[in-house]
């Protein structure tokens, strides 16, 4: 286990931006940290930790990395990075923001950090499964931070968006969300169990990145992952219990064209094995992700 003062006095050591991401770098593996909240690899995350700490961007040019640092910035580096090291906390929590479908926004442990492949779909507008169609009204249940609502509504800006989710805290990250994309005119944030409060509602795209975290796999996530609010990752023995609660009400609230993406993760076999008579559609990704289930209304009952 790598220490705090140890980290300290390494990077007491360290002069230009790309010694920080090397020693970073070195850090993280010692440690053995898991990535998953918006890299894969030591690399990554701590291009990531040192740029973000030090307002620059990810993508800097080489006279940027080998820029020397001034000690106010080590010591802020330091802090951060004795927090992702040793309470394994993840970089974007640190910085208070990731990046979805390529925008910046605003996240803490109110919510998830944002990951889910449901951007590629977005960004590729739904085709060849909205043959063209422009949603008119769009939801984002489950919506943690926003970030999928807010990006399908620039998407497709004619849409009027609803996000929806049962933490209050949640919503207010959402809320943040809609003034720094300044979509305020065309998305709203709901206080919502499910579809609980969305009664008369009814949807062309309804987007959902619902708990889908087993059991056996809660209790085997890495500690990064405590970090987030478990309301949104627990579900159940098989992962599936808020995912059956969404399929038996999802159809009185599509319109009759209308298209469920529902993502479900590792949970993907449990699902098919617990609907096998249900048509899906699971497509692939090319930027990694798995677990999309496409369903479209006429196939859901109620």
């Amino acid at each position: 286990m790598i220490s705090p003062k140890t980290i300290e006095q390494g990077l007491g050591e360290m002069y230009t931006v790309q010694d920080c991401i090397r020693w970073s770098v070195s850090s993280f593996l010692r440690a053995g940290l898991h990535f998953g909240h918006g890299t894969d690899n030591a690399w990554d995350e701590a291009r990531w930790l040192v740029l973000g700490a030090l307002a620059l961007p990810f993508d800097s040019p080489e006279w940027v990395l080998a820029s020397r640092i001034a000690t106010p910035e080590r010591e802020r580096l330091s802090q951060l990075l004795k927090r992702r090291v040793v309470e394994r906390v993840p970089t974007a929590y640190l910085l208070g923001e990731a990046h979805f479908a390529g925008l910046r926004f605003k996240v803490d442990e109110r919510v998830l950090v944002p990951r889910s492949p449901i951007a590629e779909l977005i960004e590729a507008g739904f085709e060849p499964w909205l043959a063209g169609a422009q949603p008119e009204r769009i939801l984002d249940l489950c919506c943690g931070s926003g970030c999928i609502g807010i990006v399908a509504g620039l998407r497709f800006p004619e849409a009027r968006v609803d996000l929806a989710d049962i933490s209050a805290d949640a919503l207010d990250v959402a809320r943040e969300n809609i003034a720094l994309h300044h979509v305020d005119a065309s998305v709203r944030a709901l206080a919502s169990d499910l579809f609980g409060a969305l009664a008369g509602e009814r949807y062309d795209l309804i987007l959902c990145n619902p708990p889908y975290v087993d059991a056996p796999e809660m209790a085997a996530l890495p500690p990064e992952f405590r970090h987030e609010p478990q309301l949104g990752l627990a579900a159940g023995t098989d992962g599936l219990d808020i995912a059956r609660r969404i399929l038996r009400e999802a159809r009185g609230h599509l319109t009759e064209q209308g298209l469920l993406v529902l993502e479900v993760g590792a949970s993907a076999a449990a699902f098919e094995a617990a609907f096998p008579r249900l048509p899906v559609i699971w497509p692939e990704f090319e930027r990694g992700g798995h677990g999309v289930a496409l369903i479209n209304a006429a196939d859901l009952s109620g």
